[in-house]
């Protein structure tokens, strides 16, 4: 075994622990010599993060969809008559864009008080757009079967109508669901206004979301009613298990302070639905708008916390684009790899290739490659702090190290869907476990697949450098995540690798 690439330093600014882990973050800080890893590598690893399944949850996508497409069929069988310009085949395809345009604006995301009504302005632009692309391609198909006016707004309108009461009859039977069966739910917030919004649920069964505790972030206070007050980690991790909860509601963003946002991992891994609610009237106040097509829960302005991303497509496209960029990168780099090896070869000797166990996706370990650098042993590799001007490094070692030719092998790792091009990097189960006790928002980091490359990476942030800093780089990375950013990072990185520097940022 051999040593990795120096670990980053922890030494942020305001970087703050869990209450009672004073000593354990000020022995963290400390330099190498004192830490004290486990008597076994496996003794102490990271937390698994494992993504939690959420087939419980009613989230109502499917019947929408199925709604969607019913009007976009019914629409096209419509117009599909005998001899008609737009045939009964189009009818799976206009069904297909018309749920991806619907996505597109958010119709599908989770409501606590769906309205039809209040989303026909989306709804009419979405049927105008689809049918006049539609009208288009037949046009240009068949110019003399081309769809005239009167076809083309008969079209708008029966969609709009067909859609408006699918969705309608969705709406009513999930509140009529709503009300007979309500979900278990937890209001996560301090002081009167979560005690507020705890209320509103209670009075109002239609929004299906049935209040078991509330759980203060603030100064603990006497339960209201029939709603106990959590006022610790534990008891909320108690009530969550104990009352099968599926929804929390925060009453202010998660971010807001250091116990609400240690939260959020709690309600994630046992797949809770999650929330924000506004008692304070805050976008009022500020005069900011709020997402459309509005939502509330009896007068609250109430939007849901989604996971980011969130976007399946657009993820399956980044896997698909990184298997392929890393199959070619791989071929095109044989000569370089082959070089590389015989270089470790002569220089170190045999056991070219370095494996190490690295937390993943939702922290899951996976064996990372590397050319191999140093010769070390198991428990050294997986706890030692940094390997910068060991004297048992070779020439070959540095030049591969200081290069980043040593990471060429984990274009194969990509390949496997272990990791991606561009994500956060990833770290020995040993320092995740260390670093998520001293700095908030470290295990969000696993959200994302880790990657070769990142946002924090191109800034500069890799080897000796800060934790936190690299931390929120990525954490920043995943809440702003496209595809576009990633082809923009990859650039950089390319850039840099041949000491050349971009313009701009």
């Amino acid at each position: 075994m051999t040593m990795d690439s120096a670990p980053a330093r922890h030494t942020g600014q305001g970087g703050t622990g869990p209450a009672g882990s004073t000593a354990g973050t000020a022995a963290v800080r400390r330099s190498v010599t004192a830490i004290h890893p486990p008597r076994r590598p496996s003794a102490d690893p990271a937390r698994p993060l494992v993504r939690p399944h959420r087939g419980r949850r009613r989230d109502g996508v499917l019947p929408l969809l199925t709604a969607d497409a019913l009007a976009a069929v019914l629409t096209t069988t419509a117009l599909a008559r005998p001899g008609a310009a737009l045939p009964a085949e189009a009818a799976a395809p206009i069904a297909v864009l018309a749920a991806a345009l619907h996505a597109q604006a958010g119709l599908y995301r989770p409501r606590l008080a769906p309205s039809a009504l209040l989303e026909l302005p989306a709804l009419a632009g979405r049927a105008a757009v689809l049918w006049c692309g539609a009208a288009a391609v037949v046009a240009a198909a068949a110019p003399g079967q081309a769809l005239g006016w009167p076809a083309l707004l008969g079209a708008v309108c029966l969609q709009i109508l067909l859609t408006c009461t699918g969705r309608g009859f969705v709406n009513r039977l999930r509140r009529r669901s709503a009300r007979l069966r309500p979900a278990s739910a937890l209001v996560v917030g301090p002081g009167a206004g979560a005690s507020a919004v705890a209320a509103a649920l209670h009075g109002r069964p239609e929004y299906g979301l049935r209040p078991v505790g509330l759980a203060d972030t603030g100064a603990a206070e006497e339960g209201s009613g029939s709603v106990p007050v959590l006022a610790t980690h534990e008891d909320i991790r108690r009530a969550v298990i104990q009352n099968s909860v599926l929804h929390a509601v925060f009453t202010r963003p998660p971010e807001a302070d250091e116990r609400t946002a240690s939260l959020v991992r709690l309600f994630h891994d046992h797949g809770c639905r999650l929330w924000l609610a506004d008692p304070a009237g805050t976008a009022k106040v500020t005069g900011m708008r709020v997402a459309q097509p509005a939502d509330q829960l009896w007068g609250y302005a109430v939007q849901p916390l989604l996971p980011r991303p969130s976007r399946p497509v657009e993820r399956w496209v980044k896997r698909a684009v990184d298997g392929l960029l890393a199959a070619i990168a791989l071929i095109a780099a044989a000569p370089v790899l082959g070089l590389c090896a015989l270089a470790v070869r002569i220089s170190d000797g045999p056991g070219v290739i370095f494996r190490q166990e690295r937390a993943g996706l939702y922290g899951r370990p996976f064996t990372l490659l590397k050319f191999r650098t140093l010769r070390a042993d198991e428990h050294e590799s997986a706890t030692r702090w940094t390997v910068a001007g060991d004297r048992r490094m070779s020439p070959v070692g540095s030049f591969l190290r200081k290069s980043s030719l040593d990471e060429l092998p984990q274009l194969w790792n990509v390949v496997r869907g272990d990791m991606s091009l561009v994500g956060p990097r990833p770290e020995r189960p040993f320092f995740v476990a260390k670093f998520a006790a001293v700095h908030p928002g470290y295990e969000a980091r696993h959200r994302m697949p880790v990657g070769i490359t990142g946002l924090a990476q191109i800034n500069g942030l890799r080897g000796d450098t800060s934790i936190e800093d690299r931390a929120r780089f990525d954490n920043h990375y995943i809440d702003t995540w496209s595809l576009w950013q990633d082809l923009w990072i990859l650039a950089r990185t390319a850039a840099s690798f041949f000491r050349f520097r971009l313009g701009g940022s």
